[in-house]
């Protein structure tokens, strides 16, 4: 499986340690399978990082088992789109809730879906609402690593820079 992480350098060695807590699914190495979503992650970072004139935008490949999911060795959760289940994970995550899973995949709650997920944690939306919202919505994977022995699957292939 092809993975595309942005950020504002070439990371060939990913590391959970620089992950920012309070996340979709935690603090960890967030990869997708859409070069797109990362090229927009990549923007983001360098536009919030991007003080500096040299600040790039810059998007890191990899490539990673295509059944890694499924290896009984990790503790993986998978979340199949949109459901009651991930939304109220997600929520948990950004309130600073822990877990134990090695890699997480799952939709992307980017900012086009926060206000929905708002309405959500704060009662004006029941699930059921919310997820039906969602719905009509765009949703990008997200493939997180929340371990540094998992992060070391990660093969390196290339880097990119966009502008």
């Amino acid at each position: 499986m092809r993975l595309y992480h942005g950020s504002t350098m070439t990371v060939r060695k990913p590391t959970v340690q620089r992950g920012r807590t309070k996340t979709d699914f935690g603090k960890g190495f967030y990869t997708t399978t859409s070069p797109e979503q990362a090229e927009k992650w990549a923007r983001i970072k360098k536009n919030r990082e991007g003080t500096e004139k040299d600040t790039r935008a810059v998007v890191s490949v990899f490539e990673i088992d295509d059944n890694i999911l499924d290896n009984p060795q990790y503790k993986t959760m998978h979340f199949d789109g949109a459901t009651a289940e991930w939304l109220d994970f997600v929520v948990a995550n950004r309130r600073g809730a822990s877990h134990d899973f090695d890699m997480i995949m799952g939709p992307v709650a980017n900012d086009k879906l926060y206000a929905t997920i708002s309405l959500y944690e704060n009662g004006t939306l029941n699930a059921n609402a919310a997820i039906e919202q969602l719905k009509t919505h765009t949703l990008f994977n997200q493939l997180s690593f929340h371990n540094q022995s998992v992060c070391q699957l990660l093969t390196f292939v290339e880097s990119y820079e966009i502008w």
